[in-house]
């Protein structure tokens, strides 16, 4: 298995290029979803989710299409697993970005991805958890102007995903509720 992740994150490393983390531009990209992966890894073993965690961001933030990642996933993985991985990241791949529905404000797309994402399965909503925990620490410190709205949309997000593992759903929501106290603290 670990030679399979290690193709993964080299695939997704690759993927994403010189991008860079918003909020730590020391950090190539790569750094936030291998993050993500060990913060499911603690939770679980499988495949598909760890695999998947690492890949969460490549479809809707890099240049890869939906066949490339998929001959990629069934040329390292066995062919079921390939399949899960696969959809996996396109549950965790937003539908309502701003470049498909220009005419819509961030508010109404936000709300459209809520009610998608809630029909998404018990594991891409842990992955999402994870997602929104690492995104989420020390949120408060990097910009109190956009802050404020992220961390409210994750909370939004946190309460209305239940399907997920619900540990890691309690360590996600705690960290959105501490940045949103940290900010209030700031002002």
């Amino acid at each position: 298995m670990n030679e399979i992740l290690q193709s993964v994150e080299a695939f997704t490393d690759k993927a994403h290029g010189d991008q860079m983390r918003k909020y730590a531009p020391q950090d190539r990209y790569i750094v936030h979803p291998m993050r993500v992966m060990r913060i499911c890894q603690a939770y679980t073993q499988s495949l598909p989710v760890l695999a998947a965690a690492i890949l969460h961001d490549v479809l809707e933030d890099t240049a890869v299409t939906k066949g490339e990642l998929s001959a990629f996933l069934s040329h390292i993985m066995p062919a079921r697993d390939a399949e899960r991985t696969l959809q996996l990241v396109v549950e965790l791949t937003d539908v309502y970005v701003k470049n498909a529905y220009p005419q819509w404000n961030r508010r109404k797309r936000k709300a459209a991805e809520l009610k998608r994402i809630t029909q998404n399965s018990p594991e891409a909503q842990t992955i999402k958890y994870a997602d929104i925990l690492d995104n989420c620490q020390g949120m408060s410190e990097q910009d109190t102007d956009f802050a404020p709205v992220f961390l409210r949309e994750c909370r939004q997000l946190l309460k209305s995903m239940d399907k997920g593992n619900p540990e890691l759903k309690q360590r996600a929501e705690t960290v959105v509720s501490q940045e949103l106290v940290a900010l209030e603290q700031r002002r």
